[in-house]
């Protein structure tokens, strides 16, 4: 699956990614790519040739994973295509992760990780001579020790000792890095990484989501909820660490105020065992995984959204930064969100309600305290909507764009 090489050297982002996929991490790769794009560079997404990656052609691949598939910006921050769509290339890698039970995957992850690595590098080194590239693996940056014009891009910290190895080499032959997080700025530091060779630059927000948003009235319409019912959102992933239990030990508990919630994402396994889990709960609709397209609708029939995240692990607590966050301060749904230092590096007190993590009883506190307030609700989504009105995926790229260049 692949496009064309422009005839400029691109920009090269490299992930160990599935594409297409409903992670957030395809996702996240995808509003990337497009906001590259769209400030006038021409950018190939080399991901990795896992076993189920679908023949399907690039444009289709964006479409899946676009707030709207023809997305019409402000000048500067559109992330959709000037130039046409980026470019997509798989990287070979070995993959049978799947083919051997959770508890033995180790192994197969390490191999699987460190083939598309090799792979990936040795496409970079042979297609596109030249090419800036933003890794976000250090299997990738490993192999590209010595060539100009690459970054890093750091998600979450390595714990073990080689890899943190391979991220003190490239950093100490000149790579320069690009935080998610305040959090993972924050542990490089402690690790070595001079703070002159780190940028931060959170998840950001797509305008066109904000222009696609329907009335409150025909987004219930479509959604068959009731006008005047209070309606609890959580849009994201399912991992155990998102806290989404801890939502439905809420509802559970009847600590909601009668609200109904929307739960919409997650990888059908995820959607399967948190079915299970809310058997019996009348109030709790598990949408499943709906096309990015779509989520205006949901945003626009809450009236709170929910981030309950939990403590552990790191990536939790200091290293995540969701996009589910950013997309809801720009549509102006106000958020009760666990009482977290990676959440409290997007929002300050005043743009969000923040309860003790792992609480149902502090989680439906929050949140019916805000059902039952709406000059509340309606004061801290403006305040939230002014303070990211900014932070665009096209803004976000310019910005990268530019620290690359001073490190080159």
């Amino acid at each position: 699956m692949s496009d064309p090489v422009p005839s400029e050297p691109p920009l090269i982002l490299a992930a160990n990614a599935r594409m297409p996929s409903a992670r957030a991490q395809s996702v996240q790769l995808c509003r990337a790519a497009q906001a590259f794009q769209g400030a006038g560079v021409d950018t190939v997404v080399l991901h990795a040739a896992r076993r189920d990656t679908p023949n399907v052609r690039p444009e289709d691949v964006w479409a899946q994973l676009t707030t709207l598939p023809t997305a019409s910006t402000s000048e500067g921050d559109a992330i959709a295509p000037r130039r046409g769509w980026p470019g997509l290339m798989a990287a070979s890698c070995v993959d049978w992760i799947d083919l051997v039970p959770r508890p033995l995957q180790f192994l197969p992850a390490r191999l699987q990780e460190w083939s598309f690595g090799r792979s990936a590098a040795r496409i970079i080194k042979r297609r596109f001579q030249g090419a800036r590239v933003l890794a976000r693996d250090l299997e990738i940056a490993i192999h590209l020790l010595g060539r100009p014009g690459v970054a890093l891009e750091i998600h979450r910290v390595p714990g073990g000792r080689t890899r943190r190895r391979w991220l003190r080499r490239c950093v100490d032959r000149g790579m320069p890095v690009v935080a998610i997080s305040g959090g993972v700025r924050d542990d490089l530091e402690a690790l070595g990484v001079a703070p002159d060779r780190i940028t931060v630059e959170h998840d950001a927000h797509d305008p066109a989501l904000v222009d696609a948003l329907p009335e409150r009235g025909a987004a219930r319409e479509a959604l068959g909820l009731d006008l005047d019912a209070g309606v609890v959102l959580y849009a994201g992933g399912l991992l155990r660490w998102k806290g989404v239990d801890v939502l439905l030990d809420a509802a559970r508990k009847d600590l909601l105020d009668g609200a109904t919630v929307l739960i919409v994402g997650g990888m059908e396994a995820d959607i399967a065992a948190l079915r299970k889990r809310a058997s019996g709960l009348a109030s709790v609709r598990i949408l499943g995984h709906r096309p990015a397209h779509e989520i205006p609708l949901f945003l626009a029939a809450a009236d709170v959204g929910v981030v309950p995240n939990r403590r552990t692990p790191r990536i939790s607590s200091h290293h995540t930064s969701p996009l589910k966050v950013f997309e809801a301060m720009a549509a102006g749904l106000p958020l009760v969100v666990s009482d977290l230092p990676s959440l409290r590096n997007v929002l300050r007190p005043d743009e969000a309600v923040f309860v003790e993590p792992e609480s149902p009883e502090a989680l439906g506190r929050g949140i019916a305290g805000l059902l039952a307030d709406a000059d509340h609700r309606r004061n801290i989504a403006a305040r939230a909507r002014e303070a990211v009105e900014a932070n665009t995926w096209g803004a976000r790229a310019r910005r990268i764009l530019t620290f690359m260049e001073q490190h080159a």
